[in-house]
């Protein structure tokens, strides 16, 4: 029977939430718009459009989304070459392959930014496939990204486990009726992860890693 390790990036592979924040901040000042980061941190993981829709408000003037996001986009470009992977996030997804687990990413980067994570992650080897930005029309925490990397691992929900470290992730994860495992790595509280669905919380990937025959890794009922 297959099996299914779907994996958050952002975050939950790589380390650059904080780098987002800083970008995300810069693109909204330079737009006019004061906004705090820790509400900022707060909302990374949800796509462009609903991120900027989330910290404005609906009654924000809507046509400089395109704008903001873009001034994002180049921002956060110049980290291209040297983003960060989290400590362990390679081995955890060589360790879950050596176990017959099928490895997909469910994430909201795309294009030149999602190629920059997966030469940070350096594990495209072991790596099924991608349910990116790109693939679904509504993202995170809607369960489309879940649905679409479920359909590409080949499996059903009770056959796959949802790795993430945002209440995005968490949310998406229960939508589509998979388990998810939450890591603090991303910045986020415990109680907020657990609040969203989180069936487990470990600390980094390597956490995970050190944890992985008494974690959800070792069963599929």
């Amino acid at each position: 029977m297959a099996r299914a390790a779907l994996f958050d990036v952002d975050g939950t592979l790589a380390d650059t939430n904080h780098l987002h924040v800083v970008t995300w901040w810069e693109a909204f000042r330079q737009a006019g718009q004061q906004v705090a980061t820790h509400d900022i941190h707060r909302a990374i993981g949800l796509g462009s459009t609903d991120l900027i829709a989330h910290l404005l408000g609906d009654e924000r003037d809507r046509t400089r989304d395109e704008e903001i996001s873009a001034a994002h986009r180049t921002l956060y470009g110049t980290y291209f070459d040297r983003l960060p992977a989290l400590d362990g996030a390679r081995d955890l997804l060589h360790a879950l392959d050596r176990r017959g687990w099928r490895i997909v990413l469910a994430t909201s980067a795309g294009g030149g930014e999602l190629r920059a994570l997966r030469r940070a992650i350096d594990a495209d080897e072991v790596i099924a496939g991608v349910a990116s930005a790109d693939d679904v029309s509504e993202g995170k925490p809607a369960p489309d990204p879940v649905h679409h990397a479920l359909d590409i691992a080949e499996c059903g929900p009770d056959e796959a486990v949802f790795v993430g470290d945002t209440v995005w992730d968490m949310r998406a994860a229960r939508r589509a009726g998979v388990r998810g495992v939450a890591l603090l790595s991303g910045g986020i509280p415990r109680h907020d992860l657990e609040a969203a669905g989180a069936s487990a919380v470990y600390a980094t990937p390597t956490d995970l890693l050190h944890h992985l025959d008494s974690a959800f890794f070792t069963k599929t009922e």
